[in-house]
């Protein structure tokens, strides 16, 4: 299995032996995979610990001053909690800089209701101007953040503590979706990041085209356009991929499984896999659920 925040330490190095305006701030999490990051770069790490709107702040004024900062934490807190510094000390300034998360969605269900977050997807989309990617693996993140980081807009990275393993070949580009399957079925299966792994298995051996998403701003209208005649079954573990889908065309015939309308926190505690049971969003939940999808949300 991949980390991906160990990769995400090895991308960020490389890019700091061969740009001297890449900073690392960190929120108290990670701190012990950039100990050579440190070691390497003394002035260019800095672990603020748990002040996750300072965190945003002090990026923003590094931004100002030519810097790429990497700033790095827990999704929920420096998304859900530091949305206002985001939009203003950052977006609405048109500062660059790169957020990265872990820790998304329901990936520390050990720790309860407080560590998850659905919105952050969502939320970062509505912001003018910014970027969201949310990569699945290893290798997504590697074709991604080195393009971007250094572009001028602020891009949210969100990775998973849960990748999948699968192999989308070498054609990865930012903003550029992955038709994985496409039977002239008149179903689209469409998702993105780490639910790839329990959504390719169930979608095997069913009648349904599939797409796959690591970019959610700007979204790939080309496979929506493409797809768009289908009915288009979302299935997320956040808010965001479902309403940057319905934005590309009005009047999609579309259907969400998992996080779309919920009402209640998720307060049951276990693993990752404990979680996506209980959304029934597991492979053998969604193998049963897809081809009824719509005679549900009738």
């Amino acid at each position: 299995m991949s980390w991906m925040r160990g990769k995400f330490k090895d991308i960020v190095t490389d890019l700091a032996e061969n740009d001297p305006r890449v900073i690392v701030l960190l929120g108290d999490i990670s701190v012990f995979q950039f100990r050579h990051f440190q070691e390497r770069f003394p002035d260019r790490f800095h672990n603020m610990g748990i002040c996750e709107n300072a965190l945003i702040s002090v990026a923003a004024g590094l931004a100002s001053q030519g810097y790429h900062p990497f700033v790095h934490t827990i999704a929920p807190f420096i998304t859900d909690r530091s949305f206002e510094q985001i939009k203003l000390d950052m977006v609405y300034n048109d500062f660059g800089g790169n957020i990265v998360s872990c820790g998304a969605s329901f990936d520390y269900a050990w720790d309860g209701a407080t560590h998850h977050t659905y919105f952050d997807l969502a939320m970062l989309r509505m912001l003018p101007g910014a970027e969201v990617c949310q990569p699945g693996s290893e290798a997504e993140l590697a074709a991604l953040m080195p393009s971007q980081y250094a572009n001028g807009k602020t891009t949210y990275f969100r990775l998973s503590d849960k990748p999948h393993d699968i192999d989308l070949g070498d054609d990865l580009a930012f903003g550029r979706g992955v038709v994985l399957k496409d039977v002239g079925a008149p179903m689209t299966v469409m998702t993105a990041g780490p639910m790839l792994a329990e959504v390719l298995p169930a979608c095997q051996d069913l009648n349904v085209n599939l797409v796959y998403f690591h970019t959610l701003k700007p979204i790939d209208q080309a496979p929506v356009t493409r797809f768009a005649d289908t009915e288009i079954v979302v299935v997320q573990d956040a808010f965001g991929l479902s309403e940057a889908i319905a934005g590309v065309r009005p009047g999609l015939r579309m259907a969400v499984l998992g996080v779309d309308r919920m009402d209640r926190f998720e307060t049951c505690y276990g693993t990752h896999h404990d979680m996506r049971a209980a959304l029934q969003l597991d492979t053998a939940a969604l193998r049963a659920r897809i081809p009824t999808a719509f005679q549900s949300a009738a």
